[in-house]
């Protein structure tokens, strides 16, 4: 059963993205030829109107086919007739839906939650190292740099410190203080990686309406931070390429996480999918805006070029920058799918 809520999930959210563009596009006034869930042979099909809608055999991605998206039209409803500006509409409309799935499905992770954790201090524990530069009372704002407005944010800036030795920022009295050198108990794990834990409890905050849908957008935005910040690190080399998952790894991840869950209920297995069906939608919308060729942010950078030069580039120029990136792409992908299956027998 969660197999499958898994699997639905993860074509929720290439529905998702595709119907974005799908939508925009109709709204924008350009023929749709056809709009397909899936890759591969087509299982179900049916024409309704100019589109042909599908359902095909493998369920690892997704399609929405415009008149005149990579090629020349005389259609005077091919996307190319379009305006620069519907075309950037339709180009980002996906990656914006799946940002917007994302907050839904946060919600949902968030609405059984009887409170939620503030970024001020309430009480430290008996023994603690911090309390000897940080008090009762004092609202943090950053952690070695990344800054905290949500748990998910204090979280990440534990997670990714490098040891328990931290420059805090914490607004105290209305006043913006940074403390250096300010100590936190660690544990190692079995792997030999040092883990730094907290030595004091947060405020809680009530779950109401108004403050589920305030946390609903923080803990979003939080996680599209927590995206970019990732990227950035693979690119500074503060994270490893071996760190890097694609398919097979995040189906492990999720497999992982709904072992844990079960073993308390269905339930919190259920939550543990959708949370990490959250981050991985929300990781597909920023990754797609990368301005990176074959990616819709690829697709708006031309589009910006075009709109500043009144003229696009040579649709032949593009698609040779979009097909040597997709060829690489797809290199990445087969270079990540076989990390993958490493690690899954270690």
């Amino acid at each position: 059963m969660l197999v499958i809520i898994g699997i639905l999930l993860f074509e929720l959210i290439i529905f998702i993205h595709e119907f974005g563009h799908f939508i925009t596009a109709k709204k924008c006034g350009v023929k749709v030829n056809e709009f397909a869930l899936g890759m591969g042979p087509k299982l179900i099909k049916f024409q309704k109107g100019e589109t042909l809608y599908s359902l095909r055999l493998f369920p690892i991605g997704g399609f929405c086919s415009m008149e005149g998206e990579d090629a020349d039209s005389e259609d005077d409803r091919a996307f190319g007739k379009k305006s620069v500006w519907k075309r950037m509409l339709i180009v980002v409309a996906g990656a914006v839906m799946n940002i917007l799935l994302g907050f839904v499905l946060m919600m949902i992770t968030l609405i059984p939650n009887k409170a939620f954790a503030s970024n001020r201090i309430a009480v430290f524990a008996e023994v603690s190292t911090s309390s000897q530069q940080l008090q009762v009372g004092d609202e943090l704002q950053s952690i070695n740099g990344y800054g905290i407005h949500t748990s998910m944010d204090l979280n990440f800036a534990l997670a990714t410190a490098k040891n328990n030795d931290m420059t805090v920022t914490v607004k105290r009295d209305g006043q913006n203080m940074t403390f250096e050198h300010v100590k936190l108990p660690t544990t190692t794990t079995d792997d030999g990686k040092e883990v730094v834990h907290l030595d004091f409890k947060v405020a809680a905050i009530e779950n109401n309406f108004w403050t589920l849908m305030q946390q609903t957008f923080l803990q979003t935005c939080s996680t599209v931070k927590m995206v970019w910040a990732s990227l950035i690190g693979l690119f500074t080399g503060q994270f490893g390429f071996n760190e890097v998952a694609g398919p097979i790894g995040m189906t492990s991840a999720i497999s992982q996480a709904a072992a844990s869950g079960l073993e308390r209920s269905f339930w919190d297995a259920l939550s543990n999918i959708v949370f990490i069906m959250m981050v991985i939608t929300v990781n597909l919308g920023v990754v797609n805006l990368l301005p990176l060729p074959a990616l819709d942010g690829g697709r708006l950078v031309f589009l910006i070029i075009e709109a500043i030069r009144r003229k696009p580039v040579k649709p032949e120029h593009e698609g040779w920058v979009h097909a040597i990136g997709l060829a690489a792409f797809l290199l990445l992908m087969v270079v990540i799918s076989i990390n993958d299956i490493i690690r899954l027998f270690h």
